[in-house]
This record gives C-alpha cells, sequence and structure tokens, in this order.
C-alpha cells in the first residue's frame, strides 16, 4: 500500500453500516474496538505483569487495525482524507510543542 489515502479506499471498498447512520455508526464502532483494545492492555497489566509479550502486541495490533479502519469510515462520510486529517495533527502536536503548551486543558491550546 502506498499510502494512508490509498488505505482509506480499500476499506471503504468493506464498510457495510447503513448510509442512514453515516458517522453515527463508525464512531460507535471506533470507540468499541477502542475500548478493546483497552481491556486487552488492562488485562496484561493485570494478568501478565504488565510483559508485552509478542502475542500480546499482536492482538493489541489487531484491534488498533480495527480503530483505524472506523477512522478511515468516518474520514469517508465526513469526505476527508485521513492524509489531511493527519498533517493537520501534525501540526497543532509542533504547534503546541513550539509555544510549550504540550500540558493543560483545551483543544485549542
Amino acid at each position: 500500500m502506498e499510502n494512508i489515502n490509498e488505505y482509506q479506499k480499500i476499506v471503504n471498498n468493506y464498510a457495510i453500516h447503513p448510509k442512514k447512520y453515516n458517522v453515527i455508526y463508525p464512531v460507535l464502532g471506533m470507540c468499541g474496538e477502542a475500548g478493546e483494545a483497552a481491556e486487552k492492555i488492562k488485562k496484561i497489566i493485570r494478568d501478565k505483569n504488565e510483559i508485552f509479550d509478542d502475542e500480546a502486541k499482536k492482538e493489541i495490533a489487531k484491534e488498533l487495525g480495527d480503530v483505524i479502519c472506523y477512522i478511515a469510515f468516518i474520514a469517508e462520510d465526513l469526505n476527508l482524507q485521513l492524509s489531511d486529517i493527519l498533517q493537520l495533527n501534525i501540526d497543532k502536536i509542533q504547534s503546541r510543542f513550539n509555544r510549550n503548551v504540550m500540558h493543560g486543558e483545551g483543544d485549542n491550546r
């Protein structure tokens, strides 16, 4: 795969949510998959003495892939490109770092 926008096109061929639930359905899916990733990490902390072995990492990676897939569905529903979203995020983080406001609260700090 060449880039993130190609990924977005590929996975959206498999989006099966009803169009009347655009955005809403994939947001719910994203939250569910993020919760599954969190559960796997919680259980590693609880049951495996915080040891992230290769199998645990693989299982977490699968869940993170599902989160990304749902993000691609949301982006598509909103006619956004993943590459633009990622660049916007980089710009935001760099700006916060350069202005020494990485800590604190508020989306637009």
